[in-house]
């Protein structure tokens, strides 16, 4: 099987519909694709552990879900998931991995329905035993072996007897089951496997080193140790001297699928004299007749002996350490990468989508002209108090109506003028007269009852379009005359930002401005204003 299944996909899409970006993060991270995890994916996992608002648990046990699943490259890439957040995401993963009584129980665990079912299932069940190791050794002492401190002054070199003791054990168990993965060149050839046995390839090389240590500083101390201290320390030597012909065996077969000779350590074993320089301290303590070193013969070989190891430390260091150097130098190239990429798109977005900031949709403030600056201003005195209706005369009947225009006030109303295209009206009645008879309702000219133009006078308006012609001398049309006034005990009315002209200079008039409420008007808008002069036209 190769590339995303269905399954994968509808349980992507099932997450991103959920907005569960971790659980589609592991879903991808997982999928039945016969290869290693995405970098990407990865990487996503280790940025949430680090968030303190991401739920590790939850990331965890969605982990712990995926290794249910009966495909074999399901299960084998939910537990590289999990052993790469081991090593390099935050510490409150491992610290989640190492509270829980069990992790993984897949000692039972068979792929029947694969091509490489059977084979691979074995790997899985070795692995897992070695993921729960990991976590185990965590909660017994609470640190990862493979990050600790190293060198002189590392953790392991100035650790205790009796603490040391303890330790090395649990690194042993934990040695023993990475070991225990036992895979062959020829077994390699997935990128799932070859993923997993890279993982552990780093862990055996930090593992070893701290345990190196540990045995340096436990050689160094064993002359001055009690006899029940010597004899687990003589124990703890013996099994350190078998792992290491194990991991050697292992580094082989790195060596053979293609990891770079510079990243696999040199092991140089201790002089075999120096087992028996300990088993014969261990026989005097106990009281047993056997030939005992001299004090001399004895310190150069633990100085022989200690050397060795120490060389072997420092290959381990030093291939611990360039390794750390390759990832690091790897993901600044990525991230340079990443930045060059996000440069290119920005210069080609801004090339191609460069705003053209002279549009009207970028003009914020646009520049409001007065429709009657150009309008001679009438000295009569206003029907409606003194204050002019000509505020209507930012209503276009022909479609402006949202545009604003800025009026000129005085206390004598302000006649409308033909400007343009645009036939003002003193009035709202008017220009509802003017938009009704532009939108032609009925299709035939109201009776002369209801229409405010003169006998015989042919209809003016045409449509957007229609434009005034010159008036002739013997047929003037003037707009509805101004409504008369009202007594002054009618309500007076607050207006605000009314604007009047003082000395040729528009100004705000002092607030509150007040001018007769009119009274109600009939519903139609079309019969004469009540009270209105009666205008006659002379032929």
């Amino acid at each position: 099987m190769s590339g995303q299944s269905i399954t994968d996909r509808i349980a992507a899409a099932q997450h991103s519909m959920t907005g569960s970006a971790i659980s589609k993060a592991v879903c991808k991270a997982t999928t039945h694709e016969v290869s290693g995890p995405k970098k990407k994916h990865l990487d996503y996992l280790i940025h949430c552990t680090n968030e303190m608002n991401v739920n590790v648990p939850q990331l965890a046990d969605t982990l712990f879900e995926r290794t249910t699943n009966s495909s074999w490259v399901v299960v084998f890439k939910a537990l590289i998931t999990t052993h790469h957040l081991m090593m390099y995401g935050n510490e409150r993963f491992m610290q989640y991995l190492a509270s829980r009584n069990t992790l993984f129980n897949l000692n039972n665990f068979l792929d029947k329905g694969a091509l490489q079912g059977y084979d691979m299932s074995t790997f899985i069940r070795r692995y897992s035993r070695y993921l729960n190791e990991k976590a185990l050794s965590y909660r017994l002492v609470a640190v990862d072996f493979t990050k600790m401190k190293r060198g002189v002054d590392g953790v392991m070199r100035t650790m205790n007897t009796e603490k040391l003791i303890k330790t090395l054990p649990i690194i042993q168990n934990q040695l023993d089951a990475l070991l225990d993965f036992q895979a062959n060149p020829n077994e390699l050839t997935n990128g799932v496997i070859n993923a997993a046995f890279m993982l552990l390839f780093k862990d055996s090389i930090r593992l070893f080193a701290a345990y190196n240590e540990g045995v340096i500083n436990l050689l160094e101390k064993y002359f001055d140790m009690k006899k029940n201290q010597c004899k687990d320390a003589l124990d703890i030597y013996k099994k350190f001297l078998y792992r290491m012909t194990k991991l050697s065996e292992f580094l082989k077969v790195a060596e053979q699928v293609g990891i770079d000779q510079g990243d696999i350590p040199d092991l140089t074993q201790a002089p075999s004299s120096l087992l028996e320089a300990l088993e014969q301290h261990l026989a005097s303590l106990e009281g047993k007749k056997t030939k005992e070193l001299s004090a001399d013969n004895r310190a150069n070989t633990l100085s022989n002996a200690v050397s060795s190891l120490s060389n072997t430390g420092m290959s381990f260091s030093f291939s611990s350490s360039r390794m750390d150097e390759k990832e690091k130098q790897q993901a600044l190239e990525e991230e340079q990468a990443r930045l060059q990429a996000l440069k290119v798109g920005y210069n080609l977005s801004h090339y191609f989508l460069m705003p053209n900031l002279n549009s009207d949709l970028f003009d914020l403030q646009p520049a409001f002209v007065p429709a009657v600056q150009s309008t001679p201003i009438s000295t009569a005195s206003s029907a409606w108090g003194g204050v002019s209706l000509s505020f209507f005369s930012g209503y276009d009947a022909l479609g402006d109506l949202m545009k604003p225009t800025v009026t000129v006030h005085t206390q004598a109303p302000v006649m409308a003028s033909h400007t343009g295209s645009k036939l003002l009206a003193n009035d709202l009645d008017s220009s509802l007269a003017n938009l009704v008879g532009n939108l032609q309702f009925g299709g035939t000219p109201g009776k002369k009852s209801d229409m405010w133009t003169q006998p015989g006078e042919k209809k003016l308006t045409g449509g957007t379009n229609w434009q005034s012609k010159t008036m002739s001398s013997t047929t003037a049309w003037s707009p509805a005359p101004a409504p008369m006034a009202f007594p002054m005990t009618t309500p007076q009315v607050p207006v605000y930002g009314m604007v009047s002209i003082m000395g040729g200079v528009p100004v705000m008039t002092q607030q509150p401005m007040l001018y007769n409420q009119p009274v109600l008007r009939p519903t139609n808008p079309f019969n004469p204003i009540p009270g209105a002069q009666v205008h006659t036209q002379t032929h």
